[in-house]
């Protein structure tokens, strides 16, 4: 087999034994979806503390996600999947703005932290030979904060959070879909890693 080849089926491989990872947008939803509730009663700036705060519990929830589901993301070991820690370390590199917009302009902290949480979406994507599907979730997201921050400025704090819960619910749904089609055509291809 040709390197490209291996590559993709490697790719391939991981998506299927991860389930490409749901877990994770699904915490992303739920903290989202938190987000969007608290929107309503909280001030700016205790709204954006609690957001900050908030952010560092989605990787532990996707993993208490990843053990409910038995998706063994831990101890998955793969080429590919090394790529991970630094398309997460790419997307840390925007907390200095929100950091930066809270003390300057604080309303900017919403849409900073709803697209900058999803730089490292279409590398997430390359990782499972997806780009397509999760580069979309990235674009979809990003022009749809815009155009809430542009269009509602009285409703930032519910709608913003809001829209990005339903899109990563939207994701999930289409990762979950995608993978039970792909492992169907797949062979030699094992869905689950035992």
């Amino acid at each position: 087999m040709d390197l490209k080849s291996e590559l993709l089926r490697e790719r391939l491989g991981l998506y299927l034994r991860l389930r490409g990872g749901f877990t994770f947008p699904l915490a992303g939803a739920l903290y989202w979806s938190a987000l969007a509730v608290l929107g309503a009663s909280l001030p700016l700036k205790t709204w954006i503390i609690v957001a900050f705060i908030g952010s560092g519990l989605i990787f532990p929830l996707a993993l208490l996600l990843s053990r409910i589901f038995r998706v063994n993301f831990m101890s998955e070991q793969s080429a590919v999947g090394d790529i991970m820690l630094p398309a997460f370390i790419g997307m840390l590199t925007f907390w200095p703005i929100a950091i930066l917009a809270f003390w300057s302009a604080p309303e900017l902290v919403a849409p900073t932290l709803a697209i900058g949480m999803a730089m490292h979406w279409p590398v997430v994507g390359w990782t499972y030979a997806r780009t397509g599907l999760y580069s979309a979730h990235a674009i979809v997201r990003a022009l749809a904060v815009a155009a809430l921050w542009v269009l509602f400025p009285d409703q930032r704090l519910v709608l913003i959070p809001a829209c990005v819960a339903v899109i990563y619910l939207a994701t999930v749904a289409f990762i979950l879909v995608d993978v039970r089609m792909t492992a169907r055509g797949q062979v030699g291809v094992q869905p689950e890693a035992r």
